[in-house]
């Protein structure tokens, strides 16, 4: 599973990081899952 080898590595470097993974989703999910991404970077923000 690539998630493994770079997304929970990058997660546990930078300090404050949430990782979330979408099962199933594409590599372009910034597009294609839009609304779900940009809610969750809205909770980061605020948070």
């Amino acid at each position: 599973m690539p998630t493994a080898y770079s997304a929970m590595l990058s997660s546990r470097i930078s300090k404050n990081a949430k990782l979330v993974v979408y099962k199933g989703a594409p590599h372009g999910m910034c597009t294609t899952h839009k609304d779900k991404v940009n809610e969750e970077l809205l909770a980061f923000i605020k948070a």
